[in-house]
C-alpha cells in the first residue's frame, strides 16, 4: 500500500512528542523509503522514551531543542504533529517554499481502504470510541454482519495508525477518536470520515483557539467535509441533549447526500442499562452514542446485550482503583475540563472528596465552583489553577466544602485520605490539563494509581 509513496523523498517529521506521538509517523515514512529528519522543541533527554522506539532506524536525523528554518526549506514533505498550530511560522515558510505540508491523520485518510468512523466531542469521545469498537467487534462474530474486522485508533492513547495500514482491508471498519487538532488538519485537505459522531461540545482548548466559537468551528469540520461515496450517503450522529449538536443536526439534516441521526441517553433500554457497568448519566450518553453506531451498521440487540457487560472503564476515565477502609478511590485524570469534572462528580451519590487543579487553559471555573460547593464535602486543589478554582468555590451561594491546597499529587492524596471516612468517594478529576506538573494526563493518572496502591498497602 505504501510502496513508493515517500520513496526517495526527504520527509521532516515536526513534533516527535515525549510519549511517542510522532513515532508511528516516523516509522511509516522510513519503511516507505523516505530520508527522515525529526524536529522537536524538546531536547534529546526529554524525548528519550520516544527516541528509543526508533532505534531500528539508525539513519534518522534528529534536530532537537528547537526548529531550524533550513530544515523546512530543504525537505520535500513535512508531517506536522497535531499539537502544531496551523498558523505556525515554520509551516507558513514551508508552504511559501512550495513544500507539501500534511499530517499523520491526512495520510491515513488518503490511504485507508476501510470505512472510517470518526468520533469527537469535548467529553466522552474516548469511551464512546472504545465502546463502539467493542460492540462492532461483537458484530463481526454475528451471522450476516457485513464487516470482517474492527480497528480502534486515533487520539485514544498512542495506538498506531499509519503502521497498521497494510493490515486493514476494504471490508474492515476503523473507529477513530478525533481531537479538534486532528480535525483541523483533515479540514486543510477537506477530508472527513464517512461516518461522524459528536458526543457534546463544551469550552476547551481556549488557550489555543481564543474563543469557544473558534473551537466549535474546528470541531464542525468533521461534518462540513463529509461526502457521499461508493458506500452511500455520509452519516452524521448528534446527541439530542447537546444544544450545539442539535443545532448542527438541523443545519445538516436537509442535505440529500447525508443521513442525520439523533441519539438520546433517555432512549437506552432498561435491559442495556442493566448490563452496562459504567456509572453516571455521562456514561449513559456514551452508551447511547455507541449503540446508535452499532445498530446503524447492523449489530443485533441480542449481540449487544451479550457483550455489554464485558466492557470496562478505560484507564483514567472514572476508573475504579481500590476500596480502602470503606473509601472508594477513582482515577478520572482524563477529565481535563471543568465540564468533565462536573460529569464525574454527578456520577456518584456517595459523599465526595475531589482532587482537582492543574495547567491553566483559560477556561472559566464558575460552574465548577458551584458544583463543588454543592456536591463535595472537601476539595484538594493543586497546580496553576488551584487559586482560581478556590475562588470559584468561595463565590458559590451555599458553600460548606472544606478547601485544602497541596503542592504535589502525593500531598493531595494524603490530604484527601485524611478527609475521607467509610462510605466516601475520593475522586481525582482535575478539570484541567496536566502540563504544569506532568507530561500528560496518563502520567498524572498512573501516579495517582501508584499513590493509592501505596496507601492501600499501609492498611
Amino acid at each position: 500500500m505504501k510502496e513508493g509513496l515517500f520513496a526517495g523523498k526527504k520527509v521532516l517529521v515536526m513534533g516527535l512528542g515525549r510519549f511517542g506521538g510522532g513515532v508511528d509517523t516516523a516509522r511509516f515514512a522510513c519503511r516507505a523509503g523516505a530520508s527522515v529528519t525529526i524536529t522537536d522543541l524538546a531536547n534529546a533527554e526529554e524525548l528519550s522514551g520516544s527516541i528509543s522506539q526508533l532505534k531500528e532506524f539508525g539513519d534518522i536525523e534528529f534536530h532537537l531543542g528547537g526548529h531550524i528554518a533550513g530544515d523546512f526549506e530543504q525537505t520535500d514533505i513535512i508531517i506536522a504533529n497535531p499539537a502544531v498550530a496551523a498558523d505556525n511560522q515554520f509551516l507558513g515558510e514551508a508552504r511559501r517554499f512550495g513544500k507539501t505540508v500534511t499530517s499523520q491523520m491526512s495520510i491515513f485518510f488518503n490511504l485507508c481502504p476501510a470505512l472510517i468512523i470518526g468520533i469527537t466531542g469535548a467529553n466522552g469521545k474516548s469511551t464512546t470510541a472504545a465502546l463502539s469498537a467493542h460492540l462492532l467487534r461483537a458484530g463481526v462474530e454475528q451471522e450476516g454482519f457485513n464487516y470482517r474486522n474492527v480497528w480502534l485508533s486515533g487520539n485514544i492513547g498512542n495506538e498506531p495508525l499509519l503502521t497498521i495500514l497494510d493490515e486493514i482491508g476494504s471490508q474492515d471498519l476503523v473507529v477513530l477518536e478525533l481531537s479538534s487538532f486532528q480535525i483541523e488538519q483533515l479540514a486543510q485537505e477537506q477530508k472527513a470520515p464517512h461516518i461522524a459522531l459528536l458526543t457534546n461540545l463544551l469550552p476547551n482548548h481556549l488557550d489555543r483557539y481564543g474563543s469557544f466559537e473558534k473551537y466549535c468551528a474546528a470541531k464542525e469540520s468533521i461534518f462540513k467535509y463529509q461526502k457521499s461515496s461508493d458506500r452511500g450517503r455520509a452519516v452524521s450522529f448528534f446527541n439530542a441533549d447537546d444544544s450545539i449538536g442539535a443545532l448542527w443536526c438541523e443545519k445538516y439534516g436537509g442535505e440529500e447526500t447525508r443521513t442525520c441521526i439523533k441519539f438520546r441517553p433517555d432512549d437506552v433500554s432498561e435491559e442495556f442499562r442493566g448490563r452496562f457497568g459504567l456509572p453516571g448519566r455521562a456514561n449513559l450518553a456514551n452508551l447511547a452514542a455507541a449503540l446508535s453506531i452499532a445498530k446503524y451498521l447492523g449489530v443485533a440487540d441480542e449481540t449487544i446485550a451479550n457483550c455489554l457487560g464485558e466492557f470496562k472503564a478505560l484507564p483514567h476515565r472514572l476508573q475504579f482503583i481500590a476500596e480502602i477502609d470503606g473509601v472508594g478511590w477513582y482515577n478520572d485524570s482524563k477529565a481535563t475540563t471543568p465540564e468533565a469534572a462536573i460529569v464525574a462528580l454527578e456520577a456518584f451519590d456517595s459523599p465526595r472528596i475531589l482532587v482537582a487543579g492543574g495547567y491553566d487553559k483559560q477556561i472559566p471555573f464558575d460552574r465548577l465552583g458551584e458544583v463543588i460547593a454543592d456536591r463535595t464535602k472537601a476539595v484538594v486543589l493543586m497546580g496553576q489553577t488551584a487559586s482560581r478554582i478556590a475562588q470559584a468555590v468561595a463565590k458559590a451561594k451555599q458553600n460548606r466544602t472544606e478547601v485544602k491546597f497541596a503542592d504535589s499529587l502525593a500531598e493531595a492524596v494524603k490530604l484527601a485520605g485524611q478527609s475521607a471516612v467509610s462510605g466516601d468517594v475520593v475522586l481525582l478529576s482535575p478539570a484541567c490539563a496536566s502540563f504544569d506538573m506532568f507530561d500528560n494526563y496518563q502520567q498524572r493518572g498512573a501516579e495517582f494509581v501508584r499513590l493509592v496502591d501505596e496507601l492501600g498497602a499501609l492498611h
